[in-house]
């Protein structure tokens, strides 16, 4: 048979009560049988798939469809959100966010992280809403959650950005210098790696507006411009922008 998916809310192993009125065999079902198909179908509907659980994973399936996330990381994703729906922890949080909190965390135990506000431009429910789920979520389950560095982010980034494996070099090789001095703290890492790509496009000939990079890291151009600055005065690198 089928394989079993935690993104199906019976994992895929539900059985189905046909809506017709006859047997295998097409012979028409006795009036008092039919009622006792028609409860039958009723209970099935009702016990075998939790409307909560049901309606999460269809909203999980569409965000991590419209990301590209791989298969493996969706159904991590969507273990994640049974294990909330378990816990109940689903409770007075809007579905969507729930599944997108979900999703987010997904990408980061698999050690390929997206930013959240990619995440959220995906959901059908604000920012708010998806952090607040994301923060209950860590707090609850009890399980690793590696944080995504800038280093992590910048091979995708690039890569959307048509740069080179050279280019990319460099700005992991900047950021590294960055991570080493300390000055990457506290600081958002989609930022980060949006602003080592920048100088690193420049250094290496392949320049990338800050516009084109803000877009792809989904960070604002102010954000980059003000990550860079910081890393050059610090790193003591020259560019000509």
């Amino acid at each position: 048979g089928a394989p079993t998916s935690y993104r199906f809310a019976d994992k895929g192993l539900s059985t189905t009560i046909s809506w017709s009125d006859r047997d295998a065999h097409g012979r028409k079902l006795s009036p008092s049988r039919r009622a006792q198909i028609y409860r039958l179908r009723r209970w099935n509907i009702r016990t075998t798939v939790r409307r909560s659980l049901a309606d999460g994973l269809i909203e999980l399936s569409r965000i991590a469809s419209q990301m590209g996330i791989p298969n493996d990381v969706s159904e991590t994703a969507a273990l994640l959100y049974r294990k909330a729906v378990e816990k109940r922890l689903t409770r007075g949080h809007p579905v969507s966010a729930m599944a997108a909190a979900a999703v987010y965390l997904a990408c980061r135990i698999h050690k390929i992280p997206r930013p959240l506000d990619e995440v959220v431009a995906q959901a059908k429910s604000d920012r708010k809403d998806v952090s607040k789920c994301v923060r209950v979520l860590i707090r609850r389950l009890k399980q690793e959650f590696p944080r995504p560095t800038a280093i992590n982010f910048i091979p995708r980034f690039a890569a959307e950005l048509g740069l080179s494996t050279r280019t990319q070099r460099r700005a992991i090789e900047i950021m590294k210098k960055a991570q080493d001095s300390g000055i990457t703290a506290g600081k958002d890492p989609s930022g980060l790696a949006a602003a080592t790509i920048y100088i690193a496009s420049i250094l290496e000939g392949e320049r990338r507006t800050q516009r084109q990079i803000a877009e792809v890291a989904h960070v604002t151009e102010v954000t980059v411009r003000n990550r860079y600055k910081e890393l050059c005065k610090k790193l003591g690198i020259k560019i000509k922008v």
